[in-house]
């Protein structure tokens, strides 16, 4: 119950505001819409569902062409000369993703005059300077929930993946070797570890859940506690202090949202009170973390295992530490973009997109910035 209060305080913030200096709300006549995802490439015709990428563009093109708005989709986001930058200055509505993020710096929403709406499709708007975006009095919002089973699948395998020390089997099987004893030394059984996720919200309380059946020790670290009967069914214990959580735990996962409190939390002084040989998991935030030390501690085997999907910057640059740092099962960022989520966080876009054009309001749970306040989880 002492959740859903602190929701309901949350959602009655958002929802009292001060005088705004845009409007939240489409205005009548055509919109331009700009889109701005990864491109499939060769890939763009395996699957008609494939929607989250330029090619596709989110499968909304033909339904807001046939209401007179004008939609462009790029995934050219970079420098003075992008795609993007000859948009910003009419553009009303820009849809971004974490996947392949358009980072909506304080410069360009001062750029972009006629922007109203800030839509993320997926679940993380770290890429949009939040700060600027109130200050301006923009509309932020994603697809809350839209890939939180994603990502919370992903973080599940990727804890095994470690844990059984997966991958030099996998490459002793590609280079043609044979040598059990090179993955035994450091392969172990999941259960009986002590797991603990720094952040239980929606894809936390979904980890936590998923392993239950492993027969952890389950810990978590959040702003609030989880309901009481979460609590009870997973086994979960709350460590209000996450500096004596963290060197409890044989695997630490993180699930908490990047702000200006997060970023680079798990530092070098962090990292050197963990346990020797801790597995990492990281599929929130690449700055979360410091990456030179997460680097350092994967050579020299303090951290026995690091694996994750987000970086910073994305896409990582080609000398980025962590490709070349060992015991690391790091992939591009890939956990929230599977083919069902897609068409999740797609539907969700368009519903507010829907709403936008007709003047209602959104979901409160998919507000980041209303009205000048930020959720939550971003202050």
């Amino acid at each position: 119950m002492a959740m859903k209060r602190a929701g309901v305080s949350a959602i009655r913030a958002l929802c009292s505001s001060p005088n705004l200096t845009r409007r939240v709300h489409s205005t009548a006549g055509s919109k331009k819409i700009v889109g701005v995802f990864y491109k499939a490439n060769e890939y763009a015709e395996l699957n008609p569902n494939f929607v989250g990428t330029v090619e596709r563009g989110l499968g909304i093109r033909d339904w807001l062409e046939s209401q007179g708005h004008q939609y462009v989709v790029t995934d050219d986001k970079e420098g003075s000369d992008c795609e993007l930058e000859k948009h910003l200055s009419d553009l009303h509505v820009l849809i971004t993703t974490p996947f392949h993020p358009a980072y909506v710096t304080a410069e360009r929403i001062k750029k972009a005059k006629n922007l109203q709406l800030l839509l993320t499709a997926g679940i993380g708007s770290d890429h949009i300077d939040l700060k600027a975006a109130a200050e301006a009095g923009l509309t932020v919002a994603e697809v809350t929930g839209s890939n939180v089973v994603s990502v919370a699948e992903d973080e599940l395998m990727r804890i095994l993946i470690l844990v059984r020390n997966f991958l030099p089997g996998y490459h002793q099987v590609i280079n043609g070797d044979w040598n059990v004893a090179g993955i035994a030394h450091r392969a172990y059984d999941l259960e009986g570890k002590t797991v603990g996720t720094v952040g239980a919200g929606r894809i936390g309380r979904l980890l936590l859940q998923r392993l239950k059946p492993f027969n952890c020790n389950l810990l978590y670290h959040d702003r609030i506690k989880i309901d009481p009967e979460l609590e009870v069914q997973t086994g979960a214990k709350f460590e209000e202090d996450l500096d004596v959580m963290l060197p409890k735990c044989d695997i630490i996962v993180l699930n908490t949202p990047l702000t200006e409190k997060t970023r680079g939390m798990l530092d070098k002084e962090r990292i050197s009170k963990l346990k020797k040989g801790v597995l990492i998991v990281n599929n929130a935030r690449g700055a979360l973390v410091d990456t030179q030390a997460v680097a350092d501690a994967c050579t020299s085997g303090h951290i026995g295992g690091y694996s994750g999907d987000v970086w910073f910057p994305q896409p990582a640059p080609k000398d980025h530490p962590w490709r070349y740092m060992p015991n690391q099962a790091m992939t591009p960022h890939i956990s929230g973009t599977t083919i069902d989520a897609q068409l999740r966080y797609a539907a969700g876009t368009k519903d507010m997109l829907d709403r936008y054009f007709k003047g209602e309001e959104f979901p409160l749970q998919n507000y980041i910035v209303k009205e000048g306040v930020l959720a939550p989880q971003y202050r």
